[in-house]
């Protein structure tokens, strides 16, 4: 796999950027390999986040080839919990906002596998979706959802307005997170974006990241994590406007903003100001603010290992919930994979497959009945509630659960 190291900020082209948030490398996230695979031994990549002293944004500078990433990636919007009832309310509430009519062109970057547009298309309006997963985008297609199996830059921004006109709405959900040259992302934005178009996106927000703790959302896929500042300057310099921002629930707290291109008729809501001034009150924006959540993370992990370690020398039986990009993050981070039996997952499309570097077999969560563990750590855990939900036969026989953040608990 191609990397490549970085030396300047890609949100201001600033040179001085300094060491946030050291994580431990990890190979990517998502890379659940076969069985064919398990004599290979993983190559990992650096985690380490820094901040740029210039603008304000916190990015990975060791960027991964995003080819090898995305074209054979597992990841599907259905099988995140919760995720397909936000989307239907976001397209329900975004269209409202804007006031947009039926036959409206709407294009998704990242669109995964049409579940968002399918929400635009049901409200009347023309949907195409871009994204670079050739087997998701053709059974987004096959489903209904045309999808271009493709990277969205500025040159396929070019040839989709050349073939099917300006987009009147351009939407990018957990995307900008995740594109290293986001001077030609913003070129392509305007390029496509009719006079009096929007451009909504989602991505995960810093200021949630560093406050509730949730770091296993980095990984090397999200190659930045966003806050309203400095976006507000990167838009400007590229000939639009960040006219509104919203907090969202998702992903452990994100932004959904609005942005119009410059001169557009949307006056700018006064949310925009009162979150940078949220922001800069935290300090996001500030050194001491890292070190302090590294001291945070430093503890947790102490202590999670320090109670798995110990049901291990009582011979205890430890399993794992979760095959999901963050639970490599928090696995290797945290340093859990070699005090666990296996993994349980609910999407089918990682059962028999072996966790990235720790080569946990992921299993079938019905599993849990049968093998019966003592003890079962949700990894992902932000959905400890709906996991233990639908796990009561495996309670109701003894098992525990644990939870490592914000506390290590066990249920």
């Amino acid at each position: 796999m191609r990397a490549y190291r970085r030396t300047t900020c890609r949100l201001c082209g600033s040179g001085d950027i300094e060491l946030a948030i050291p994580l431990t490398p990890t190979p990517v996230a998502d890379d659940f390999i076969p069985a064919s695979r398990l004599h290979e031994i993983q190559e990992t990549f650096p985690l380490d986040v820094f901040l740029c002293r210039a603008c304000g944004l916190v990015q990975l500078i060791d960027v991964l080839d995003a080819s090898s990433i995305y074209v054979e990636y597992l990841y599907v919007t259905k099988s995140s919990p919760g995720l397909t009832d936000h989307f239907r309310a976001y397209a329900d509430g975004v269209a409202r906002r804007l006031a947009l009519a039926p036959g409206s062109s709407v294009v998704e970057i990242g669109s995964n596998d049409g579940t968002l547009l399918s929400f635009f298309q049901a409200l009347g309006m023309r949907v195409l979706g871009v994204d670079p997963a050739r087997e998701i985008a053709r059974a987004a297609t096959q489903g209904g959802v045309e999808t271009r199996p493709l990277c969205f830059t500025s040159d396929v921004a070019r040839e989709l307005h050349r073939e099917c006109g300006a987009a009147d709405l351009i939407v990018a959900n957990n995307v900008i997170a995740n594109i290293d040259d986001l001077d030609d992302f913003g070129e392509g934005i305007r390029q496509l974006l009719s006079p009096g178009g929007t451009f909504v996106f989602e991505s995960g927000y810093l200021a949630d990241l560093v406050q509730n703790l949730v770091f296993d959302n980095i990984y090397h896929e999200h190659v930045s994590y966003h806050s309203v500042k400095p976006l507000v300057c990167f838009f400007s310099r590229h000939g639009m406007e960040l006219f509104d921002v919203e907090h969202v629930e998702t992903k452990g707290g994100s932004i959904r903003g609005y942005v119009q291109l410059s001169g557009a008729a949307r006056p700018v809501v006064p949310a925009v100001a009162a979150m940078i001034a949220g922001e800069e009150a935290q300090e996001l924006y500030e050194p001491e603010t890292y070190r302090g959540l590294c001291r945070r993370l430093d503890r947790l992990r102490n202590a999670l290992v320090d109670v798995l370690a110990g049901l291990r020398l009582r011979g205890r039986a430890i399993a794992g919930y979760g095959a999901s990009h963050s639970v490599t993050t928090l696995d290797h981070h945290f340093g859990v994979g070699e005090l666990l039996s296996f993994i349980v997952d609910d999407n089918p499309r990682k059962h028999h497959l072996y966790s990235p570097g720790h080569h946990l077999a992921v299993l079938p969560s019905a599993v849990l009945v049968e093998r019966r563990p003592d003890y079962v750590v949700i990894l992902p855990w932000r959905f400890a509630d709906p996991i233990v939900n639908r796990n009561h036969a495996f309670m109701a026989a003894g098992g525990r659960f644990i939870v490592p953040v914000p506390e290590t608990r066990i249920l």
